[in-house]
């Protein structure tokens, strides 16, 4: 089974190109996603994983419409190796996940939020943790006031 699930920020807007044929040409986006490592080895300063991702279609062309720099998102698809010879005569391997499923990890408003957080000097900075308002010690955090409107349960 060759399955991949994978949660980041793009690192960049998508490059979207179409194939050539006429009426019937088929969209094509890749990006790079940075997915965070769960951890740190030693002697490693990296924290994150920069994977390449191409998606077809009308995946493609949701990417292109509504997926920029920095966005958070869930790709669920499958890794698919290949290799070219470049203009220097040299053979060079390539990994890619084909996306077959996109979709938001965050809402607008926090991704709005995010936005200033990446950094293009250099890569992503740490968003500052939400605190809750009063810990009870008893390990969980109290629901506000007013927010039992907007709990999809009673």
């Amino acid at each position: 089974m060759n399955k991949v699930i994978l949660m980041g920020r793009l690192t960049r807007d998508p490059e979207v190109r179409y194939s050539q044929g006429g009426e019937n040409s088929l969209a094509i986006a890749r990006y790079t996603l940075a997915v965070d490592r769960r951890f740190k080895r030693n002697g490693d300063d990296q924290t994150a994983d920069f994977i390449g991702c191409v998606a077809f279609g009308r995946n493609a062309e949701f990417a292109e419409k509504y997926f920029r720099q920095g966005l958070k998102v869930v790709v669920t698809g499958r890794i698919q190796t290949g290799s070219y010879t470049n203009k220097d005569g040299q053979k060079v391997y390539t990994t890619d996940v084909v996306v077959e499923e996109q979709e938001f990890a965050e809402s607008k408003a926090t991704s709005d939020a995010n936005a200033g957080s990446f950094s293009h000097a250099g890569g992503f900075q740490q968003a500052p943790a939400p605190t809750p308002a009063a810990d009870v010690g008893d390990g969980f955090m109290n629901i506000p006031d007013g927010i039992d409107e907007e709990l999809p349960f009673n």
